[in-house]
């Protein structure tokens, strides 16, 4: 048991695995002829004419994430209807038969380098228009496809698929070559993340709601990403059984009574999904969701080990809801003035063992803290499984407990003071400026390597709002 925890101690991402955790956050923009049909899942029937954008501007798409801090888009060019956004040589149902006509792929390619942020886009295997959804050709039509999008608009950081699955003309079910898929993608853009629910690089949390799991690890049991590298052996407990029935709904799937029972650990870090409104595509009297829930939801994804896939649709005009881009800059400056607002301090270890350090944070006077924000180096791997923050306050000689976590990984936010009172604290907020904190490591796999531990402001800020 304790060499395999040790092998799980040094499972390691990808570089492109770091490079997207550096992404941190990004869009997803939902749009198609369900834009038009108030629809969430179209028939693959709809009359092509009725993509019929009048003032397409995806220029504004690109200013409206970025006053997010978000760093990517991820555009729908082909969603279950089967429309492509653009004019794919493999079928008619695309925007070369719409009033339209132009190429919106492209558009948005090339407004996502204009704008200095990165460009990925998400093709659904499910295709209720082919006439060859549910048949071995099927995988052939979409691979076209998938060539031509890999192929013909630049760099992509991330191809997102999921495993939508429905009846094709035959009455059967099409049976997905996502390994044919995922070659071809490693073969024309090998940077590119694939997201898809069983890996290879960034899997599926379990929800649309944007929810992270208490503890997010990114070492997890191979029956869950199946098409991840699996990094070690099996676990001790294996040969006993298959806890995998229970992978996509537990709530710790990386804990250490489940990996026990493992195949074998893979590293697929997991990529929160949540749309900025009700819906994934524009509904006209649906309103972007409050800017309490969206802030809550960057501090459970990208704050826990985790990044945020935030959608956000455009309008019949083709254009971002102008209370979607208000609502965006909001949670952007609030981002900026939290957990982006460091306040300068030295940080030392001052003692422990290599696999419970301590370490302290001190500011040059009295201040009141918001967040401690720890990141451990994951060319290491994922190794810390509990830690504890105390204050420091030299005014009454005293150390106290603020906040105490479980895993680390890329990103752990802690908050000490909550705008939105959402928290796992020790003790409620005083008000009570510190001189500094102190970190204790209290638990992990292995010699912990910590990348980077900082303080920023926090609630005092947010009240100006």
């Amino acid at each position: 048991m304790v060499e395999f925890l040790k092998e799980a101690a040094h499972v390691v991402p990808s570089k492109r695995q770091l490079d997207w955790f550096e992404m941190e956050r990004y869009a997803f923009v939902h749009y198609g002829v369900n834009t038009y049909t108030d629809r969430e899942w179209g028939e693959g029937t709809e009359d092509e004419k009725i993509f019929n954008p009048t003032a397409l501007d995806c220029d504004q798409w690109v200013e409206a994430v970025k006053s997010a801090g978000l760093k990517g888009l991820i555009l729908t060019a082909k969603h279950h209807d089967g429309f492509c956004l653009w004019p794919s040589k493999y079928t008619e149902h695309s925007v070369k038969n719409s009033p339209y006509k132009r190429d919106v792929v492209r558009e948005a390619a090339e407004a996502c380098k204009r704008g200095g942020i990165k460009f990925g886009f998400y093709l659904s295997p499910w295709d209720r228009n082919s006439k060859y959804y549910g048949t071995p050709e099927y995988n052939d039509y979409f691979c076209n496809q998938l060539t031509e999008l890999l192929t013909g608009y630049g760099d992509i950081f991330c191809v997102w698929f999921d495993n939508a699955c429905g009846e094709g003309e035959n009455g059967k079910k099409q049976e997905y070559d996502f390994p044919r898929y995922f070659e071809l993608i490693r073969k024309y853009q090998p940077n590119a993340v694939i997201f898809n629910d069983f890996g290879p690089d960034t899997r599926w949390c379990g929800n649309e709601a944007g929810e992270a799991r208490h503890a997010e690890w990114a070492v997890v049991p191979s029956e869950l990403c199946f098409y991840s590298e699996v990094q070690t052996g099996a676990g001790p407990m294996a040969e006993d059984g298959s806890l995998s029935y229970m992978y996509n709904t537990n709530r710790e799937i990386g804990t250490m009574p489940n990996i026990l029972y493992s195949k074998g650990l893979v590293f697929a870090p997991a990529e929160i999904d949540m749309s900025i409104r009700p819906g994934w595509f524009w509904h006209e009297n649906e309103e972007p969701h409050s800017l309490e829930r969206l802030y809550n939801t960057y501090l459970r994804s990208c704050g826990a080990n985790a990044c945020l896939n935030l959608n956000v649709p455009p309008t019949r005009e083709g254009k971002f809801d102008e209370r979607d881009v208000k609502r965006l800059k909001e949670l952007g400056d609030l981002i900026r003035e939290t957990t982006e607002n460091r306040i300068p301090c030295t940080v030392e270890r001052i003692g422990g063992t290599p696999t419970q350090p301590v370490y302290e944070l001190k500011t040059e006077g009295p201040v009141e803290i918001g967040c401690v924000v720890l990141r451990e180096d994951l060319t290491h791997g994922q190794r810390v499984e509990g830690f504890r923050i105390l204050g420091i306050d030299d005014e009454n000689k005293a150390d106290y407990a603020l906040f105490e976590g479980t895993c680390i990984g890329n990103k752990h936010i802690c908050e000490l003071e909550d705008p939105f009172a959402v928290q796992n604290p020790l003790t409620g907020h005083t008000n009570k400026k510190l001189s500094g904190v102190r970190v204790q490591i209290t638990a992990a796999r292995d010699e912990v390597f910590m990348r980077e531990i900082y303080i920023t402001k926090g609630k005092s800020v947010c009240e100006q709002k």
